[in-house]
């Protein structure tokens, strides 16, 4: 009896999937914890046809911003942008989705593969002025990593 390869390679892209989910979680939950300030981490994923960004893998307080249009928001001006986007004060953002009344700043990371833009690592902090140039450079260093799982 022959070995079903097609079958097979379906499972083990499966496999691989999960371990890579597993570990984008994993990231952001130690973000979440162990980094000052990073109160809420998480990813926005692009969907180009609709111009909508989609919450993926996030830790910290839940969020009903699941789905976001571009333009909206920081992460909505980012999508349209391709720029990072550092908040010290949220209240002066015009544009500004709140998430949670404890949130002060926010930075906006977007990831990129090939040159396309595929998502964005977005994190939220109960502090004012937490992020800076330093936090820019990881966070890209970061989406550098996680950007194969999201391509």
């Amino acid at each position: 009896m022959k070995n079903n390869l097609d079958e097979a390679f379906q499972n083990i892209q499966k496999i691989i999937a999960e371990i890579q989910a597993e570990g984008v979680q994993k990231a952001m939950d130690w973000m979440q914890k162990n980094l000052v300030g990073y109160n809420w981490v998480g990813i926005y994923v692009m969907n180009h046809e609709t111009r909508t960004l989609h919450l993926g893998p996030y830790a910290g307080a839940p969020t009903d911003h699941t789905v976001i249009p571009f333009g909206k928001g920081i992460c909505g001006q980012v999508a349209l942008s391709g720029q990072t986007h550092i908040t010290g004060d949220v209240t002066a953002e015009e544009n500004y989705i709140a998430c949670s009344i404890e949130t002060k700043s926010e930075i906006v990371v977007p990831m990129y593969w090939n040159n396309q833009l595929i998502a964005q690592i977005d994190i939220d902090s109960h502090i004012a002025d937490a992020f800076d140039e330093a936090d820019e450079t990881f966070l890209k260093e970061v989406n550098q990593l996680l950007a194969p799982y999201f391509a």
